[in-house]
């Protein structure tokens, strides 16, 4: 099993194929680094700690400014933690690029739908309403009876009933991975997917298709390249001719 990712939703846009069929494909930018890992030996299980985007250390609690002191790491915003295989685990410091997916592969999408205020039964619950005519008065959006009489005398759990629509954790699944820039480190999956645009998402692997194929084990690990260090050119003085009195 491996490790989930954290990614950013940048949005929709049409995606053109060889065929000529234009599909919708929401584009998201992997933003994931292996901040620490969880071993059998030490924790009792096997997990990876994901940091999500740069934080600034005023704007962390002191815990926070320990852990990452502790493990070396950059502070992150966001912390999740992803079980995964004894195979699976990836070193600390790791930076995981969009090449964790392959193309045709199926992932689940994991992110906060949209909020929505709100809202009432037929809105919230598709119901059909009331007559718009003989005698129904005041009642044609409304829910209709909610109890009954001297037995149960109450209302039942889970009934449907007007309240706050979305702003839920909500999880797509099966959707399919159309294309892949590295380059960007972005993945482009087919459909929609939960979310604001730059928002916050989770990526895995589709659990409902655990017989597919998947990107390369343990991760897609993206090369970080060294920042050069500046060289000064030493210039050479002018010869000096010496001038004899």
């Amino acid at each position: 099993m491996r490790t989930a990712v954290i990614a950013e939703k940048v949005g929709m846009m049409g995606l053109f194929q060889e065929n000529g069929d234009q599909i919708p494909v929401t584009v998201l930018k992997v933003d994931s680094t292996v901040v620490d890992t969880r071993t059998k030996e030490k924790d009792g299980y096997t997990a990876v700690q994901i940091g999500y985007k740069t934080a600034k250390e005023k704007h962390l609690a002191k815990p926070q400014k320990g852990h990452f002191a502790k493990l070396k790491q950059e502070p992150k915003r966001v912390l999740k933690e992803f079980r995964v295989s004894e195979d699976c685990l990836v070193p600390a410091g790791s930076v995981i690029g969009a090449n964790h997916f392959v193309v045709g592969q199926l992932v689940d999408v994991t992110g906060v739908s949209l909020g929505k205020g709100f809202a009432g039964v037929m809105k919230r619950y598709h119901f059909h309403g009331d007559n718009a005519t003989h005698g129904a008065s005041r009642t044609h959006r409304s829910g209709g009876s909610t109890g009954n009489r001297e037995w149960p005398g109450r209302v039942f759990k889970n009934r449907p009933m007007p309240g706050q629509l979305g702003n839920k954790q909500t999880t797509i699944q099966n959707l399919k991975v159309v294309a892949i820039d590295e380059a960007r480190n972005l993945v482009m999956v087919q459909g929609a997917v939960p979310g604001y645009d730059e928002g916050m998402v989770i990526i895995q692997d589709a659990k409902k298709r655990s017989k597919q194929q998947v990107g390369p084990v343990p991760a897609g690990l993206k090369v970080v390249e060294a920042p050069k260090a500046e060289t000064t050119e030493v210039k050479e003085a002018p010869a000096t001719t010496e001038v004899k009195e």
